[in-house]
């Protein structure tokens, strides 16, 4: 027996600023309902954006506790940096505070969900 991942889900209280904001980073398509917006792209799970009026974000760090993250990697960090904040994501360390070992920078996503931005 195999598991596959097929979503990743993630709860906003705003929808399209959150769907919008991740389909500005990875592309794709969007196909909304009134409940979800789901972002197919190629060779990656679909994130399913669910709507959550009650959604409170995270204060990662120092704060409540975040529920998962994503981490993804890159080859250009400082093109990356801008692509997040440009998408509408915020910083959650200043731009030079990069996370060893892998020198992660470590933003939010509009509803605060938290992820990490490592080299490649």
């Amino acid at each position: 027996m195999t598991f596959s991942l097929t979503s990743l889900v993630v709860d906003a209280a705003d929808l399209e600023s959150e769907s919008s904001f991740w389909h500005r980073l990875f592309g794709g398509s969007i196909t909304r309902t009134g409940t979800h917006h789901f972002l197919q792209i190629d060779g990656l799970p679909m994130i399913v954006i669910q709507h959550a009026p009650g959604h409170v974000p995270p204060q990662w760090p120092g704060g409540a506790a975040q529920q998962v993250h994503f981490d993804l990697a890159t080859d250009d960090a400082a093109t990356a940096d801008r692509r997040v904040l440009d998408a509408g994501g915020r910083r959650l360390r200043p731009a030079g505070d990069v996370v060893a070992p892998a020198g992660s920078r470590v933003y939010a996503s509009p509803a605060g969900h938290p992820f990490c931005v490592r080299s490649a």
